[in-house]
């Protein structure tokens, strides 16, 4: 995909003629309502999708809890210029109902799962392809545009990717998460027959466990404190799970590895940052994929004296039509990772406030409203 161009979305009360639709969207902090804006209209280049499922994703709950992260307030966004209350969710799929102008190679009825990332096109980093990595980065749902918590949603045709047929829409609203953690391991220095360690098997953690399973990880040892998603990390593949509130996670890796190759670190808890660099070996990596709400330390020995590495990864690039590829070869499946699946006017009470409250959960999915 190409980076998209900066739009501007219609303004929700242009034309009071128009169709209503029901939405979810940020206010402030634990302030997301549901309620009714026009539906949104396409111009040139861009396409209307019917939405069918949308992820409840962690940068979802991180902007419900702490926010705001990624949501502008009091200030446009440059690319998406739109600022809160805006329409959440960023983890979904739909089918084509409307095409913009000038929109070509995608048809009225297409299936189709959604690439969020607004990126300028301009930027050194976008001019080198690593669009994700863009001075301006923003994505729907969480920089403003119109996100999937709704019944439709306009994006630039540039966003969206036709689904494979054999896909079903649960498996479209997966494709978001699953580009995540296949990237996160595509950029990590793992190699088939390696050793590696996940601290964290939320819904991230346990994609990047079946990636690193596509990559031929030989050992895959998984930090959770829940119960059920140690079983669950044990259903997809992992070699040993360990709750860290009853062992020392860093001995157990490093007994069973002797230091893994590359560690995760898909938590975003401040004092397991300093435990995924420790259960590494001498050059190891550690490949941080959370995104933060707070501060975290370590001591800086820690990767000089063993020559580790401390690598960051953001979203995605050029990964959604190998993450379908792989869907349709049993991986990421949403029969293992789905746990509840709700409607919209329920996304506080069942959603959100259930994750937060449940750390069993893996992943969440909100039905569009017809």
């Amino acid at each position: 995909m190409r980076p998209a161009k900066s739009f501007r979305p219609a303004h929700p009360f242009a034309d009071i003629g128009e169709k209503h639709m029901k939405v979810a969207r940020w206010h402030g902090v634990r302030d997301i309502r549901v309620e009714d804006i026009p539906e949104p209209t396409p111009g040139p280049g861009e396409v209307k999708v019917k939405v069918a499922w949308t992820g409840i994703c962690g940068s979802d709950l991180h902007e419900y809890l702490a926010g705001p992260i990624f949501i502008p307030v009091g200030e446009d966004h440059p690319l998406s210029h739109d600022q809160a209350p805006i329409t959440m969710g960023h983890e979904y799929c739909g089918t084509i109902s409307e095409l913009g102008e000038g929109v070509t190679g995608l048809s009225v009825g297409d299936r189709v799962a959604i690439e969020p990332i607004f990126a300028c096109g301009k930027c050194p980093a976008c001019l080198e392809g690593k669009y994700n990595l863009c001075e301006r980065l923003g994505f729907v749902g969480l920089s403003g545009g119109h996100g999937g918590f709704a019944a439709s949603s306009v994006v630039p045709a540039r966003m969206v990717h036709k689904m494979p047929d054999g896909l079903s829409m649960e498996q479209g609203a997966l494709v978001e998460p699953a580009a995540v953690a296949l990237h996160a391991v595509r950029l990590s220095k793992i190699k088939a027959g390696d050793k590696a360690a996940i601290f964290g098997a939320g819904p991230i953690g346990l994609l990047v466990l079946e990636s690193l399973r596509v990559a031929g990880a030989s050992e895959i040892h998984v930090v959770e404190p829940s119960e059920v998603r140690r079983q669950k990390a044990l259903d997809l593949g992992a070699t040993s799970v360990i709750d860290p509130t009853g062992t020392d996670a860093v001995a157990a890796i490093r007994e069973a590895t002797g230091g893994a190759h590359v560690a995760f670190e898909v938590t975003g808890v401040p004092q397991v940052l300093p435990q995924c660099i420790e259960a590494t070996r001498h050059e190891g990596q550690v490949l941080v994929v959370s995104i933060w709400e707070a501060e975290a330390s370590f001591q800086p020995n820690t990767i000089v004296l063993k020559e580790r590495q401390l690598q960051g990864t953001i979203a995605y690039r050029n990964v959604y039509p190998a993450v379908m590829a792989l869907m349709k070869q049993g991986y990421f499946s949403a029969d293992q990772l789905v746990t509840r699946r709700i409607a919209l006017d329920d996304v506080v009470a069942d959603g959100f406030e259930a994750l937060v409250a449940e750390k069993s959960h893996v992943k969440i999915l909100v039905k569009a409203p017809d």
